[in-house]
């Protein structure tokens, strides 16, 4: 019954489209961005102080996420369940002191299930201890400039100190599916947790949006009775990603109206042009004495211009560094800069790389040149 009801809730939020000044929310503090430029649509006490409950879990997946990355951690890894990590209340997939899990397996009860006990289990697998993995959370919040916030749990149980804002939360949320791998566990509906007694543990969605509201696969709820109820969503459509996050919400009907308020607007309203593909060639360059005669110049991310559906004139101006550089270059070395300026003084900034190695010719192949040179000229 409660999923007819939700359902026709859903349904009946989508028969209204929202305009900007139309959106009144319920929720203490909100933020609607665009994914791929960062770029601010819409907010509301977006700096507020607020506890961002289990949505703390997005910085901990970050870095999860990193470590399997790097190859410093595999899903195929055990990990051996300690007693704090058993002892966890609030969301869980209980799991026993002494049993071990793999990675994948706990991974998947922390993106789907918000489980309490399977974050605390993989931040003592990730740094050794959950104070260690802790201490990383906030030295990963320093390096994205999060300004106003402070983590003193990985889970986001309540605890004095322990704070973040919507414009914090929409930033890490934006660095976490720069690790796209995440999305396969956060669109999941449901799934099942394998206990080591045999028995399953059916893991449903804390996000019900994800089964209800086309393009979104993500990213993380959260609930205490200090936060109130809070999400933070992402959802894509027609190459269009939006990230939308509510704090502070009464109850969990708000949350999720509030939510489809922010993204019904953005998708109606938002238009996405891709000014420079980050494949398109800029320009060549070429060498007197490299391995190759020339090669390739692109820029390292494709410059994207987001706004309402408007014609501007675009200046692009180049920074070109190629009497400065030195053999060898390797793949992915900066080789100058594009700068681009629309005619709403919007100004975007982006490296030129190339995309190969690049060294000097060996002394044989220089010396079998010079008497191919001598030889023709004969």
């Amino acid at each position: 019954m409660k999923k007819i009801l939700f359902t026709l809730f859903i349904f009946f939020i989508f028969l209204f489209k929202t305009n900007a000044e139309e959106i009144e929310l319920n929720a203490k503090s909100a933020i609607l961005i665009e994914e791929s430029t960062g770029n601010v649509i819409y907010e509301k006490n977006a700096d507020e102080k607020l506890s961002p409950a289990s949505m703390t879990k997005i910085m901990s997946l970050i870095l999860i996420m990193e470590k399997l990355e790097s190859g410093n951690l595999n899903k195929t890894d055990d990990v051996v369940v300690s007693k704090e990590a058993s002892g966890m209340g609030g969301s869980q997939v209980f799991i026993n002191e002494g049993e071990t899990y793999k990675v994948d397996e706990l991974l998947k009860g922390v993106a789907i299930a918000s489980a309490n006990d399977a974050v605390v289990a993989l931040s003592e697998k990730v740094s050794g201890t959950k104070e260690k993995f802790v201490e990383e959370m906030n030295s990963k919040a320093q390096k994205l400039n999060l300004k106003n916030t402070y983590f003193k749990n990985p889970h986001g149980i309540d605890e004095e100190g322990h704070y973040s804002t919507a414009r914090d939360m929409s930033i890490m949320a934006r660095e976490l599916i720069s690790h796209s791998d995440v999305l396969n566990y956060t669109k999941r509906y449901e799934d099942y947790f394998k206990k080591k007694d045999g028995s399953q543990i059916w893991l449903v969605n804390t996000n019900k949006l994800v089964k209800f509201y086309e393009g979104m696969d993500g990213l993380k709820t959260g609930y205490t009775q200090n936060a109130g109820y809070c999400l933070t969503a992402t959802a894509k459509r027609n190459n269009l990603r939006l990230i939308s996050v509510v704090m502070g919400e009464e109850s969990i009907e708000n949350r999720t109206e509030d939510t489809l308020k922010l993204m019904n607007y953005g998708f109606n309203t938002i238009k996405k042009d891709v000014l420079i593909d980050k494949n398109k060639k800029i320009d060549t360059i070429t060498f007197d004495y490299a391995d190759k005669k020339s090669i390739d110049v692109y820029i390292k991310n494709s410059i994207i211009k987001v706004n309402n559906i408007n014609s501007d004139k675009i200046k692009y101006k180049y920074d070109l560094k190629y009497d400065k550089l030195k053999l060898p270059i390797k793949k992915g070395s900066k080789v100058g800069t594009i700068i681009v300026k629309t005619n709403d003084n919007k100004i975007y900034k982006e490296d030129l790389i190339i995309k190969e190695n690049i060294s000097k010719k060996s002394f044989v192949k220089i010396y079998k040149n010079i008497l191919n040179i001598i030889s023709n000229g004969i």
